[in-house]
């Protein structure tokens, strides 16, 4: 155990080590909702380095334990080589370099494999929502004013700007239905119909027990 903790203090496992503590931490976040795993997707490119089509966090991580576990075996065998001055140093950029160079190969050869856990969707689109029932959220709709509320096909929702076409006379109210018809590219707003939401049917009426026999002097 102390040969362990001595290996992992150590140059060049400690680099290793810190960044090892730092993911960690960050994938305990991840599990508790506090940080999101695709959350330096649009800082840094890992297609250059042939590692890409997976999140840059899982990318990291992967080469994190890979050259954290390399350089861990490079400083013991460094401890164990009582190897000294210039010598010990050589070796020690030699490891480090090793563990490098591995956790890049290590990670590319296991990327493809996780690739198909990480298919990207295609982007939503104004477009999604056409056809999707909204509730207004303004006190009217005009031909120049109204928000609606819309549930997204990911179940998201979203606040969006509606238009009532002017020959239109449905009268929109807070809370009323609508049907998202059209979209306005130029004015960046839906045109939104009347909806009529099918009325509760209530509870099936209650149908007498095929056994049961009416008391006498009662109907059925």
């Amino acid at each position: 155990m102390q040969e362990f903790q001595t290996a992992t203090l150590s140059f060049p496992a400690l680099l290793f080590s810190a960044a090892l503590v730092v993911a960690i931490a960050f994938w305990l976040l991840v599990l508790a909702g506090a940080a999101d795993h695709r959350a330096f997707d649009a800082d840094l490119d890992t297609d250059l380095a042939g590692i890409g089509g997976v999140p840059v966090t899982v990318s990291v991580s992967v080469m994190v334990a890979v050259g954290w576990f390399t350089a861990l075996t490079g400083s013991v065998l460094l401890h164990r080589s009582h190897a000294t001055g210039t010598v010990r140093a050589a070796l020690a950029f030699g490891f480090l370099a090793g563990a490098l160079l591995a956790a890049w190969a290590v990670t590319r050869l296991l990327v493809p494999r996780f690739r198909r856990f990480f298919t990207d969707q295609p982007p939503s689109s104004r477009q999604d929502l056409l056809g999707r029932v909204c509730t207004i959220r303004t006190g009217s709709v005009g031909t120049d004013f109204g928000q609606a509320e819309v549930a997204a096909p990911d179940g998201t929702t979203a606040l969006v700007r509606v238009r009532q076409l002017p020959c239109s006379e449905a009268a929109f109210t807070a809370g009323s239905p609508g049907l998202l018809s059209a979209y306005d590219e130029a004015g960046a707003f839906f045109w939104v119909s009347p909806y009529d939401r099918a009325p509760d049917p209530g509870p099936p009426p209650v149908q007498p027990h095929p056994h049961r026999r009416t008391p006498p002097g009662r109907t059925a």
